[in-house]
């Protein structure tokens, strides 16, 4: 009996060790990174330069231009590299920024993305990325 006392104690205190509270990395920034170059690739433009850290407003023709850059690189990977077939986030380095009043910070994240290109090679991008009123964007 005394044995059998001795096992349960060892497996209650083995299941309560291993039931920690670990903290998981704050993997959003490498998420909306991979969102956003995944809505590229798909071809909504729209979507890949709202997630640029812009000005709240800018023109209009300004807008159209940055969407037309991105559809003229999509284009040019799908030339030169028969397109990109997936992203994949590789790593990621989150930093907190603190003022030199320690009143204010700016959380940022590079974020290491892998292009799988169409014609079976590889290609590594960093993506920076700030966090500006609760969203994550590139800079």
């Amino acid at each position: 009996m005394r044995k059998l006392l001795i096992i349960i104690n060892a497996c209650f205190l083995l299941l309560f060790f291993s039931c920690s509270d670990r903290q998981k990395p704050d993997d959003a920034a490498a998420r909306a990174a991979k969102e956003y170059y995944d809505s590229l690739f798909a071809g909504n433009y729209a979507c890949f330069v709202r997630g640029m850290y812009l000005p709240d407003t800018i023109p209009g023709n300004y807008r159209e231009q940055l969407e037309a850059n991105a559809s003229m690189f999509v284009g040019r990977m799908d030339e030169e590299h028969h397109g990109v077939s997936s992203v994949d986030v590789i790593r990621f380095v989150n930093d907190t920024i603190v003022s030199a009043d320690k009143k204010s910070h700016v959380r940022t994240s590079d974020v290491y993305l892998m292009f799988h290109l169409g014609d079976s090679l590889k290609e590594e991008v960093v993506v920076q990325m700030i966090q500006h009123k609760g969203r994550w964007l590139m800079r």
